[in-house]
């Protein structure tokens, strides 16, 4: 398994941007696929993004696509999500997640590694 470690959130304005990033430890980064969740405050957890392992595929929810970009530098071993044009319903803690397959990177129980969780809020 990989460990996970993400940072860049904090409190920023409707239409700002921010970079999160996942720094993973462990062994064959690159074999893992990547996903972002985020969870707001009452909610339950949700799919934002995902890539696979070289980078080639990318998935993205509706309610992101078009202005959040997830990349990954496997030298780096390091997974981004860039979020443009950030609204308040962006509000959320948000996590990367690490996943042997790409299959189902919409389900977070596939997920085998998690991050501690970034705050991101968007005030109005």
């Amino acid at each position: 398994q990989v460990q996970l470690v993400e940072s860049g959130g904090g409190l920023v304005q409707a239409g700002d941007s921010l970079r999160l990033s996942c720094a993973a430890s462990g062994r064959a980064f690159s074999s893992y696929a990547m996903g972002w969740f985020r969870q707001a405050p009452g909610k339950e957890r949700e799919f934002v993004a995902a890539i696979s392992g070289n980078g080639g595929t990318t998935y993205y929810a509706n309610s992101v696509k078009g202005r959040f970009t997830i990349s990954r530098d496997n030298a780096k071993n390091t997974v981004y999500l860039q979020m443009n044009s950030l609204k308040p319903e962006d509000t959320a803690v948000y996590y990367c997640a690490a996943s042997r397959a790409l299959i189902g990177y919409r389900n977070p129980n596939l997920y085998t590694s998690w991050g501690q969780g970034t705050q991101v809020t968007v005030s109005s």
